[in-house]
Order: structure tokens, then C-alpha cells, then sequence
């Protein structure tokens, strides 16, 4: 196989100014292409201890996958799924059971779970899974994009016409989420998949940061630290802190470089023929 660039990528975690402890876990790896964040939730310790199984699970299990030379960016018919989408959904199925698991059998972890967002980069694709309300955004151009579709009441609201989004802003329901990651035996998540393009930028968080920092912010700061990632998340943790920091925080940022793509053939030809 031929060595291509790593991704460019940064991520960065706060306890934020009003909880005492994180029970946000981020996982990021350029070369493998794997990044996932989990914001948990919980008693004292248990959400931190339902955000370090999903992101040591899924970590573990993809990267042992990545590096098992499939062929990830073929399609199964059956779900319209490639190879790398489907690794992520079962991964994401196994972390729900431990996490499920271990909260049936310690008293102290009942009723844990984690909302979770993870990104699988691969040849000229990424899939994306998540459950809850953490996110992933991507900035391509001058276009800065929400991925993920919050799984929340708020959310909900929205979708049903009950409030308009400017106001879900002042809403007491942000953090009250309709899936979340371990809460039942079997929580299935979304997969979405997208073509990926030189100097895209991804952004995934957990909803610490988008409760206290409009997007249009998130976009400013990203794009003008673009060729800083570890600075760019810097800033995002320091401006939601400034804005009152009322829960954990954590981002992930990631940016495509001209050579983590395929040169060409049949792989850019295929890719370009799917939607963005």
C-alpha cells in the first residue's frame, strides 16, 4: 500500500468552569484516520467511566480493523454501507453492550451512558457515526456545515415546528437527549458517509462547546487557525469557558491534506460520483 499524508488533527478536552470533574473522552489518530469523542453521563465517575469503554472499545476495535488491510471503501449492498461504515457500526453496537453491561452489574454506574461522535477516514471518504447530541461539523471552503442530526428533545422541538432555532437558543431542555450510548441493550446509531476533500476541516464536539459558542463563532475561529489546529482548539475551549464554561468541553479537530487522498483512478472517479 502506498504511504499517504496523515491527517492533520488536534483535539483538546476542559472540565469547564462549573463541573468538578471531565466525563468527556476523546480518541484521535491521523495516520489511522480515526477520531471519536464521548461526553458521558451519569452519577459521580459513572459518565467518565461510560465515555472511557466507548472510545477505548471503538478505538481498539477499528484501529485493530484499519490496520487488517480490508478493503474499507467497498459497498454492501444491503445497507449502502461501505466496509468502513459497517466496522463503525459494529464497534459502536459492541461499546454499547460493555458500557450496558457493566452498568447492570456495578451498582455505582447505573444508568450511565455517553453521547458519542466518531469519524472514520479512509481513501477519499469519511463515515461518521454518533448518538446523542455531540457533533460534527465540517468547514470546506467558505461553507461551514452541521453533519450530525442531534438525537435531543430540543431537537425534536425543532423538527416538529414547536420552537424555531433562534428559540431553541434560550430553550431549558439543551441538554435532555433522546439516545444515548449504553442506556439500553441495543441503541442503534447513525452512520452517515460523505466524500472527503483536500483542506476540509471537521470539528467534532461534545454539546458543552455548541451550548456556549454559536456556530458562526466555531466557523471564525477554525478558519482563521487553519493551519494551527492545536491553537484553533485552544481558542474554542477558551471562548466557551468565557461564556460561562457550564459543562465539559471537548473538541476534535481534523483537516484533510492533499496527500491523505488517492492520486487518482478509479477511487477519485467513484468518489466523485457521491454526494458531498
Amino acid at each position: 500500500m502506498a504511504s499517504r499524508t496523515p491527517l492533520d488533527v488536534a483535539s483538546l478536552s476542559h472540565p469547564g468552569m462549573v463541573r468538578p470533574h471531565n466525563e468527556d473522552t476523546v480518541f484521535v489518530d491521523g495516520e489511522a484516520g480515526l477520531a471519536v469523542l464521548a461526553d458521558g453521563m451519569g452519577g459521580y465517575s459513572a459518565g467518565e467511566v461510560a465515555s472511557g469503554i466507548a472510545v477505548n472499545v471503538i478505538s481498539n476495535g477499528m484501529l485493530q480493523e484499519l490496520r487488517s488491510g480490508r478493503q474499507l471503501a467497498k459497498v454492501d449492498v444491503g445497507s449502502g454501507l461501505t466496509h468502513a461504515g459497517l466496522l463503525l457500526q459494529q464497534q459502536i453496537a459492541l461499546a454499547n453492550k460493555s458500557i450496558y453491561e457493566a452498568a447492570q452489574n456495578r451498582a455505582e454506574c447505573a444508568g450511565m451512558g455517553t453521547t458519542l461522535v466518531a469519524t472514520v477516514f479512509f481513501q477519499n471518504r469519511v463515515s461518521i457515526g454518533h448518538i446523542g447530541d455531540s457533533r460534527c461539523y465540517r468547514l470546506r471552503g467558505g461553507k461551514f456545515e452541521q453533519l450530525t442530526h442531534d438525537h435531543s428533545l430540543l431537537q425534536e422541538q425543532i423538527d416538529s415546528g414547536m420552537l424555531t432555532p433562534e428559540q431553541a437558543k434560550y430553550s431549558l431542555n439543551k441538554n435532555l437527549v433522546t439516545r444515548a450510548l449504553g442506556i439500553e441493550a441495543v441503541v442503534p446509531p447513525d452512520i452517515a458517509e460523505y466524500r472527503a476533500e483536500a483542506e476540509d476541516i471537521y470539528v467534532l464536539c461534545s454539546d458543552g462547546l455548541t451550548d456556549m459558542v454559536d456556530p458562526d463563532v466555531v466557523q471564525e475561529i477554525v478558519a482563521s487557525k487553519r493551519s494551527d489546529l492545536a491553537e484553533a482548539a485552544a481558542e474554542l475551549i477558551d471562548v466557551a469557558n468565557q461564556n460561562g464554561g457550564r459543562d465539559n468541553i471537548s473538541v476534535v479537530l481534523v483537516r484533510v491534506p492533499e496527500g491523505f487522498l488517492p492520486s487518482g483512478g478509479w477511487l477519485q472517479r467513484w468518489g466523485a460520483k457521491k454526494p458531498a
